[in-house]
This record gives structure tokens, sequence and C-alpha cells, in this order.
């Protein structure tokens, strides 16, 4: 008897001392989530009523049919799934550097942030070879072998989370490799089918990265809390075949001409030379490579430097928040870009701005609530950078340059996306702290954003496609 009341005691004292410590971190997480919660659902309330709007009253400008809906929806979770993985690679990226120091890898930093730097890199680097895809044979077509990349990528990284150097191809090639064949179709496809209203379309479809982004990084800790870095990639690499299934969505709506001359095989069919003679384009393609430079540091490096500064917190939660505001943030700007002379190319250059003085500021927080302030701040102004993408192009290319204009401009930036993040690693490694790589990060961000004002300098000229950008 004195036994069983004993270990009955032992239990009690265990039940409360786990509550105990518990309570706290329950409160803080409901604290950070209330807030969330609240934003996803004016969120889902304001695209519902907006929706409500332009179907009333644009009816004759765009394709709202189901047919146009339906491309939505597809690069809704196209663009979320290459991109939102992409963008969660800091969670990998704790455990892949972990195992690599138990495997006894040395400047394990710089080689763990190189893998996520060069799937970046390359997705941004192919975006070229995919804008000349889509020309040549289809926004379908080129989909489907993007979603074959990515699955073979993630697949074959799976049984090679031991050896770093063979993940540089697997994960950072092959992955971003498909990642750039998914991403650039899926957003140019929706020029096709939406006319007027494209900024809100592009926001609504770029919202799937913020959607993504926000419940990935808890799932992919989960799963490899649970089974494992290797299963945790395979898990990852099946959802690809969603990418494959709803590519067969992009259908072409009648009087696109897709492809119409791709059986002539001259250099213009494959270089849309137009694009490069107007000045206000190529002054956009400098600019914006060279924010890029330091744009991604804070993605790919915020878990790791939430462990080193805040220990006891969790480093998803900004990650998190950075999603949720990125999807209010893509949503509204998209929406407010297409009404009266909005110019998007200043949205663009507050949003680059905001997020290197934000990313700066990161080194000065020293409390927990001034990281997600900083990290709602910075998903805000992702979604109005991210949204304007699509737009811009189709101002200053129009609908036929559009593809292409997206492709070099991300194509251009695979150097700075690539070195970026790697030099952060970098200079951790040299200063044991993040107050030097954020510093440098912000800077190019900033200089871009100053760099955007010479478009406003060009006069309009024949070859200008150019629409509330000046």
């Amino acid at each position: 008897m004195q036994a069983a009341s004993s270990i009955g005691r032992w239990r009690r004292q265990k039940v409360t001392i786990i509550d105990d410590s518990e309570f706290s971190a329950g409160i803080a997480m409901e604290l950070i989530m209330l807030p969330l919660a609240i934003l996803t659902a004016a969120s889902l309330l304001l695209t519902r009523r907006i929706l409500g709007r332009y179907k009333r009253n644009h009816k004759a400008t765009s394709n709202w049919g189901f047919k146009g809906w339906l491309t939505v929806a597809a690069s809704f979770i196209i663009q979320g799934l290459v991109l939102g993985i992409n963008l969660s690679y800091s969670v990998i990226y704790v455990e892949l550097q972990r195992i690599l120091e138990k495997d006894g890898v040395k400047e394990t930093s710089y080689k763990t942030s190189l893998v996520g730097s060069l799937s970046l890199g390359t997705t941004f680097a192919f975006s070229i070879l995919a804008g000349i895809l889509n020309d040549l044979f289809s926004y379908r077509t080129t989909t489907i072998l993007g979603g074959c990349f990515c699955l073979v990528g993630m697949f074959s990284s799976s049984f090679l989370i031991h050896y770093v150097e063979a993940l540089y191809f697997t994960y950072g090639i092959l992955f971003g490799i498909g990642a750039a064949l998914c991403f650039n179709p899926s957003l140019a496809v929706l020029g096709l089918h939406f006319k007027k209203r494209i900024g809100l379309v592009c926001g609504i479809v770029s919202a799937g990265v913020s959607v993504f982004n926000f419940w990935l990084p808890p799932a992919l800790e989960a799963m490899i809390s649970a089974i494992g870095l290797d299963w945790t990639l395979r898990v990852v690499s099946f959802l690809m075949i969603l990418i494959i299934v709803a590519s067969f969505t992009f259908n072409v709506p009648d009087g696109a001409n897709e492809g119409s001359e791709r059986k002539k095989f001259e250099l213009s069919k494959f270089l849309n030379k137009e694009n490069w003679k107007r000045k206000k384009f190529v002054i956009w393609t400098i600019c914006i490579p060279t924010a890029l430079f330091g744009y991604f540091v804070p993605f790919v490096h915020m878990v790791k430097f939430v462990n080193v500064n805040f220990p006891s917190e969790d480093g998803k939660i900004p990650l998190m928040c950075i999603g949720i505001a990125s999807a209010v943030g893509r949503l509204a700007f998209g929406f407010f870009s297409d009404y009266g002379k909005i110019n998007r190319v200043m949205l663009q250059q507050i949003a680059l701005f905001s997020i290197g003085v934000l990313t700066m500021l990161l080194v000065a927080a020293n409390a927990w609530v001034y990281i997600i302030l900083i990290a709602l701040g910075i998903g805000v102004f992702d979604g109005c950078f991210f949204s304007m993408l699509g737009p811009i192009a189709f101002d200053l290319c129009g609908p036929k340059g559009a593809s292409q204009a997206i492709g070099f401009v991300n194509g251009l930036s695979a150097f700075s996306v690539t070195l970026g993040p790697t030099i952060a690693g970098k200079l951790f490694e040299m200063y044991n702290s993040y107050t030097v790589p954020f510093l440098v990060a912000g800077a190019p961000l900033i200089l871009g954003a100053f760099g955007l004002f010479a478009i406003m300098c060009v006069s309009k000229s024949k070859h200008s496609a150019a629409k509330n950008v000046a």
C-alpha cells in the first residue's frame, strides 16, 4: 500500500511539474497565434469581398470563368509548394547541420547554407530557360517537366543527408531546376486569362507561397522529429506529384496564340529582343538582382538566429509570422495596384527599402516581441514585392514579353540569391554573431530600392509598354 501511494504521489508531482513548465509556453503560443488567426480570417473575408465585387463589376474585362479560376488554383498550389519549400529551408538547415556536425564535417554552417542557397539560386537562374520553354512549347509541358525534376531531386536527396556535396546537386541543382520550370509558367500563364485585374490575380496566386510558408515550417519540424530528415524529404517529394497534376489545368484561352510560331527556330523565337529595347525593363533587371543579394538572408537564417539569440523561444514562429503577413500583403497590394494611378514600381521600391531596414533592425531587437513585429513587417513588404513582379513584367513588356521578362529578372538574380545567404553563413562563422551578416544583407536592398528611381527618369518611347510605372 505504501508503495502504491508513493507511486501515486510521484505521478501527481510529475504531472504538476510538466503542467507548470509548459503553462507559460502555452500562454505565449496562444498570444502569438491569436493575432495570426485574426489576420488569416480578415484576409479570407477581404478576399471574398473583393472577388464578389470584381465578379459584379468586371465580367466583361476578365475571364472569371471556371477554367480561369482553375488555373489560379493550380498556380496557387504550384507556387506554394516550390517556393514554400525553398523559403522553409531554415528548418531543414538546423537538422542537416546537426547531422553533419555529428558526422564530423567541418564548416557546417557554410556548407549547410550553401545547399539552400544553391536551391534558391538555381530556381532563379533557370527561370530564363523556363521563359524560353514556355514560348517554344507550352506552359503545361514546362510545368510537368519541372514537377518531375522536383520529385527526382527531393527523393534522391532523402538518401544523401550524410553527404553534403551530393546534396549540392540533388537538392540544390535538381530541385532548383524543377522549381524554376514550375514557378515561371505558373505566373506567366495568368496574363493569358486575366487582362485588367492582373494585380489582384497575381496577389492571390503569390499568396499561396505565404500560406504554405505559414504551415510548412512547423509541419517539417514535426515530421523531422517523428520520422527523421530522410523520411521527411521523401514525404515532401511525393507532394511534388501535386504539381504534375495541377499543371494539366494550364489550358490557354482562345485567342492567346500560345506557341503559334514555335516551329520556327530562329534566334528571335528563343530570345524576345524587344524586351531589351525597353530602357525601363533594363533598369528593372539591374536593380532587382542588386537588391536580392540580401533579400533571402533572414528567411534562410531566421531559425538559427533565434536559436542563438533567444534560445528559449521557437524559431519557427517568426517564419510563420512572415508567412501569414506576406499573404495579407500580397492580397492587399495586389488589390490596390489595380486602381487609379498607382505606381507599381514605387510600391516595389517601398517594399525593398522597408525589408532592408527591418533586416538591419533584427540585430538591435533585444526582446522577443520586437522579433515578432519585425517578422510581421518583413512579411507584409515581402507580399508587396512578390505580388508586383508579375504585374510590372506585364506593364513593362506586355503579355507577349512577360514570360521572358519574369524569367530574365529572376535569372539575373540567381547569383545574388545564391551568394547572399551563403556569405551570411560564412560571416556568422567568422564573428559568431548575426550582427554583421544582417547589416550587410540590408544594404543592397536599400541600394536597389533607390536605383529604381532611374525608371521614373526614362521618357516613354515606342518600345515602352509601361503602364502605371511612370
